[in-house]
């Protein structure tokens, strides 16, 4: 599988870093999505009903409870990232173990959305002080995170809360040290249990210490 072409450039627009290398996705491991994002659609006329861990098939009409089309809820997908700053606040603990953590290794942000959502989300982390190279991708994450590395045999970390992500990343870089962390750990029975070798951890109190010392730091 290729790297998307967008992400590649990005990647490219970063400067050389040979320490150690944590890898973050964005919403629901720094940013808050799925608690927000309820809200929102109710703003919309629309509620969401998780049965499981997919939106599509899960927002409804209030009035007349029909499903949303698959297109619509892209639409309202859309329309939330283009307001996050309004809905989407820091999980909690993250800024704080990811500064510590920042001090001694490369940390770059990982999140998949549209390209175009870039500049947007880029402007709210750095009004919340997370100011951290961040990467968008419309493609699997696994090969991102290989170009991310370089040459060098440096530790890579990665944290993500959908476990076909972390899968990508096993693929790609099969060194990795994988942690699956979620913003709202109630969600955790929609999803498949990891797989082998990733290491799951409830919050950012408990992941700092695990992965700094995956990285060596």
């Amino acid at each position: 599988m290729s790297i998307d072409p967008e992400t590649l450039r990005q990647i490219e627009e970063l400067s050389h870093d040979d320490r150690p290398l944590l890898v973050l996705d964005v919403d629901d491991v720094i940013l808050e999505f799925i608690r927000p994002f309820p809200r929102y659609l109710e703003q919309q006329g629309y509620r969401l009903t998780l049965g499981d861990f997919r939106l599509h098939g899960n927002v409804f009409h209030l009035e007349s409870g029909a499903a949303a089309e698959r297109d619509h809820v892209r639409e309202l997908l859309a329309q939330f990232f283009d307001s996050q700053s309004t809905w989407q606040t820091i999980t909690d603990g993250a800024a704080e173990a990811i500064e510590t953590i920042a001090r001694d290794a490369e940390v770059v942000l990982l999140t998949a959305m549209p390209h175009r959502h870039r500049d947007i989300r880029r402007k709210h982390l750095d009004e919340l002080g997370l100011r951290y190279p961040l990467l968008t991708t419309e493609m699997a994450k696994g090969p991102a995170i290989r170009r991310l590395r370089g040459e060098t045999e440096r530790p890579v970390a990665f944290v993500d809360d959908m476990p076909h992500n972390l899968t990508s990343a096993r693929e790609f870089v099969p060194d990795a040290h994988l942690f699956h962390l979620m913003a709202d750990n109630t969600l955790r029975a929609l999803l498949p249990a990891p797989s082998t070798g990733v290491i799951v951890v409830d919050n950012w109190r408990e992941a700092q210490p695990r992965i700094a010392a995956a990285l060596g730091l």
